[in-house]
């Protein structure tokens, strides 16, 4: 069964710094568009950033400058890395795979906060 393991969440003051990991297995993990998804309370998920296999990546105009997206194909792991967080940016924090099918993660919480 594949599994997608979020971490690193918290909680963080604005301005302040999170560096989110999500582990794959059993999956041809190089093969796969990992990506990251919030969920803020009321809304619905919405992509924050996504890696292909071919390492292009793609970023929510909202956190274009402060995250990044990046991948370990070694490790099966899939990274984000959040700088100058703003409390917008409280969600749930869900890593997705997608190549013949889709999986999601069980996600982590980020909450921005003084």
């Amino acid at each position: 069964q594949v599994q997608l393991v979020e971490s690193g969440g918290g909680l963080v003051q604005p301005g302040g710094s999170l560096r989110l990991s999500c582990a794959a297995s059993p999956i041809i993990f190089s093969r796969y568009t990992m990506g990251w998804y919030r969920q803020a309370p009321g809304k619905q998920r919405e992509l924050v950033a996504r890696i292909t296999s071919g390492g292009n990546t793609h970023y929510a105009e909202s956190v274009k400058g402060r995250f990044t997206i990046s991948r370990d194909n070694a490790k099966n792991t899939v990274y984000l890395q959040m700088n100058n967080l703003k409390p917008d940016d409280t969600g749930v924090y869900y890593c997705n795979a997608a190549y013949a099918m889709t999986y999601w993660g069980q996600g982590t919480q980020v909450t921005v906060s003084s």
